[in-house]
């Protein structure tokens, strides 16, 4: 049985999120939690659950959305548990789509960070946040080391065929819990992908939505596209999603839920990309993955990695029905990952062999002599002692 750690400075390992669906959804891999207190330094204001994922300890907490959150949240996680050698920022982002057929990314799939370029600046101004401050720059260059592992083809499928084992074992716990339906694969008829100039509007009966302008209505943000009446002859076939689409149907559904990993940039920002034309552009000019909102804040902060499950296309047609499933997708990556990071082994004091052995042999003396007591309050020099016969006499002047 594994013993609960005995102080913030037993943790390792961190993960941020920054919705309470993502939190639920990582706390469905973790192994045990921790019913303790070890308490938090003085100004930090976060709360946090504690946890293992097979032999690591892991802290808990939620920032909230958008990069000034994550950032605050970090900045105390790491003055409370100042030993973490790695946070993961776990949750849900908007993809790419890619034009590659071979690895085509679809709702469902994670992505992992490589960099982080800032989008909120754009067009006036764009910055990548590819390095950070020095203090941080040889963890940074450790978890970068790790990261680049699952740029190879062998290690990245062994990361996604655990992960896929990992979603399943959460899907099970889920429902035992009775939330079976709230991690269900939503299924591959369900993943739609429109030309990146369709619209996610009314085409008729709304003076805003049917004006020349790009403007939509707040009533159609809030429908989905099938209660809209979003044209399937603008959605964009794919080879991947067909073939997913015939394992659901032939009852293959654990291997067509299974996600791919895709390592690459992410663009962060405090605003949500709803746009399909803008997402192309950045992507293009950046090589951006996905799209979150939190990542710039926390990479700033501390040696992390972001891992994020795609929930959209960060297009118009946003909708909330693959939340949950990404965030399962993401958080079984999470732990695949932990599972594979190495530990680094703690400092221990050195010690040379001449001082052990003079040490071990002074402990040796006098272990085994018999203990006098004796009134000497009235002497003044302390001359030496001898034996005699086996006793020590102790002579005094």
């Amino acid at each position: 049985m594994i013993s609960p750690p005995r102080s913030r400075n037993d943790f390792l390992i961190g993960i941020i999120c920054a919705l309470p669906l993502e939190h639920e959804a990582v706390g469905h891999v973790v192994d045990e939690f921790w019913d303790i207190k070890p308490g938090r330094a003085v100004g930090d204001t976060n709360s946090y659950s504690f946890g293992r994922i097979g032999d690591d300890n892991v802290v808990l907490v939620m920032s909230g959305m958008g990069k000034a959150n994550a950032a605050s949240t970090a900045a105390s996680l790491h003055i409370s548990f100042p030993n973490l050698e790695l946070v993961l920022v776990t949750g849900i982002c908007g993809g790419v789509p890619t034009s590659d057929s071979s690895a085509e990314l679809l709702l469902g799939d994670v992505v992992i960070s490589k960099a982080v370029v800032e989008y909120d600046f754009f067009p006036n101004k764009v910055r990548s946040k590819s390095s950070i401050d020095d203090r941080l720059a040889r963890p940074t260059r450790h978890v970068r080391g790790f990261v680049a592992r699952f740029e190879t083809n062998r290690l990245r499928d062994a990361l996604e065929d655990r992960s896929a084992i990992i979603l399943e074992e959460l899907q099970s716990r889920a429902e035992v819990k009775g939330q079976a339906s709230v991690y269900r694969y939503p299924g591959a008829d369900k993943d739609c992908l429109f030309i990146p100039s369709y619209r996610h509007r009314h085409q008729s009966d709304c003076d805003i939505c049917t004006s020349e302008s790009e403007e939509v209505c707040d009533a159609s943000r809030k429908i989905s596209c099938s209660e809209l009446g979003c044209d399937e002859k603008q959605l964009i076939a794919r080879k991947r999603l067909d073939q997913n689409w015939k394992l659901q149907n032939a009852g293959r559904e654990k291997e067509a839920q299974a996600p791919f990993v895709f390592v690459g940039h992410f663009g962060s920002g405090d605003t949500v990309l709803k746009s399909g034309e803008e997402r192309d552009r950045l992507a293009r000019a950046h090589d951006i993955v996905a799209f979150e909102m939190e990542g710039a804040g926390v990479w700033d902060e501390v040696p992390c990695i972001i891992i994020k499950g795609v929930c959209d296309y960060a297009d118009s047609h946003k909708n909330k029905g693959w939340q949950n499933f990404a965030a399962a997708t993401a958080a079984a990556v999470t732990k695949a990952l932990i599972e594979e990071y190495p530990k680094t082994d703690k400092p221990r004091k050195q010690i040379d062999d001449s001082s052990r052995a003079e040490s071990e042999e002074s402990s040796e003396v006098g272990r085994d002599a018999p203990i006098f007591y004796a009134d000497v309050s009235k002497c003044n020099i302390f001359t030496g002692f001898h034996s005699s016969g086996g006793t020590q006499i102790i002579n005094f002047g």
